[in-house]
């Protein structure tokens, strides 16, 4: 009888060995002892950034010995930069990653369009993303200064959908002083090659794409990279490299993909608690969430469009948290989903204080409060 690769019995991967698998990639069962921040960002293919701050909580939480210092320095000298890349997003990435990462999503940025055709009836595309280009390379733009130069071309259409065109368009890094520790910046734009000095890579094929996905966030199905990622049709690049790769099922009976020598940590390995920003890629890189997100706890994260900064306890996300800081004090807030045991409580507290006490901190007095219980039973 001949055994076909449709009915060959895989591996089955439950939740916790998913969620340990995934860990681990993204360096949360430990932190990364050595890794510098450059490359860890590169590691886990860039790191959330619609606000100034998630890209430190984000390797505070994965990196020994974290520096805020060092990463702000890393931008500073343009060696990482803010730019929007997957699902249309603003991410932190390496100089390289910027070049590539860009071109490879950029057919997904420029289907955005779809959504403002209304307001840009009329408009040469092609025009306005050369006179977009040629405003921002002269000097960096705030998105309302864009606009300004955009709308005497075209002073029928929709201001903001001229804007958002260009930022469709074009890849348009948000310059310093913004995203620098600490320090203060509105949102100023021009194009990653001007701001490198080096020109975008071609677009790329997404195969050596998908081995760092897996790499940082295996095992994963095709849907759950198609997720991450905000593209479509990535089937066939699996499965040009299937005959390198191990597959496996989930419970479900999804088929799931891994590099070969990947690590897939025992079920039971501890995984201590760690205080995660908003939007951390951890919980919005897969199309099945339950491996770090329990299902009585879905939608718990998000208000809306916003989503909290997430504290997570045995590997899985068990409530929310809030950072206020005055000039001599700070006040850290933790909301709990359900009832921590005392063991877990003990540790949130030692793991808040080393977020506190750390660089990470100003050094000042806080408090560390357990807020109302959200959906305690």
């Amino acid at each position: 009888m001949t055994v076909t690769r449709a009915t060959q019995a895989k591996p089955v991967l439950g939740t916790r060995a998913l969620n340990r698998a995934t860990l681990d990639r993204q360096l949360l069962l430990r932190r990364a002892p050595t890794m510098t921040p450059k490359d860890a960002t590169e590691h886990l293919l860039g790191l959330q950034a619609q606000n100034v701050k998630p890209p430190y909580y984000a390797l505070a939480a994965r990196l020994a010995d974290f520096d805020p210092a060092e990463l702000s320095a890393l931008i500073e000298a343009r060696e990482l930069v803010r730019i929007v890349t997957m699902r249309s997003t603003i991410h932190l990435h390496s100089a390289d990653d910027a070049l590539t990462l860009r071109p490879l999503v950029q057919a997904a940025r420029r289907r955005e369009l779809n959504g403002f055709r209304k307001g840009l009836t009329g408009v040469d595309l092609d025009r306005l993303a050369g006179l977009a280009r040629k405003a921002v390379e002269a000097e960096p733009r705030t998105m309302k200064q864009l606009r300004e130069v955009l709308v005497p071309s075209w002073p029928e259409a929709d201001p903001r959908s001229l804007g958002a065109a260009a930022r469709c368009l074009l890849p348009l890094v948000q310059v310093t002083p913004r995203g620098l520790w600490r320090r203060s910046g509105q949102v100023a734009l021009t194009t990653v090659e001007h701001w490198l000095g080096r020109e975008a890579e071609p677009p790329p094929a997404p195969d050596d794409t998908v081995l760092r996905y897996l790499a940082a966030f295996g095992p994963a199905s095709v849907k759950d990279m198609q997720t991450w990622a905000g593209l479509t049709r990535l089937r066939e690049a699996f499965e040009r490299l299937r005959p390198g790769l191990r597959t496996f099922q989930d419970e479900n009976g999804v088929e799931l993909f891994d590099l070969p020598d990947a690590p897939r940590p025992d079920p039971d390995t501890p995984a201590p608690p760690r205080f995660l920003p908003e939007y951390d890629n951890l919980l919005l890189s897969h199309a099945d969430r339950t491996r770090v997100v329990p299902p009585e706890y879905k939608g718990r994260t998000w208000a809306g469009n916003y989503g909290y900064s997430v504290l997570m306890v045995d590997g899985f996300a068990a409530g929310i948290w809030r950072l206020e800081e005055a000039k001599d004090s700070a006040t850290l807030t933790i909301e709990t989903f359900g009832k921590l045991t005392k063991a877990q409580r003990a540790e949130v507290l030692e793991e808040a204080a080393l977020l506190l006490d750390g660089p990470m901190g100003r050094g000042t007095p806080y408090d560390i409060r357990f807020g109302t219980v959200v959906g305690a039973t």
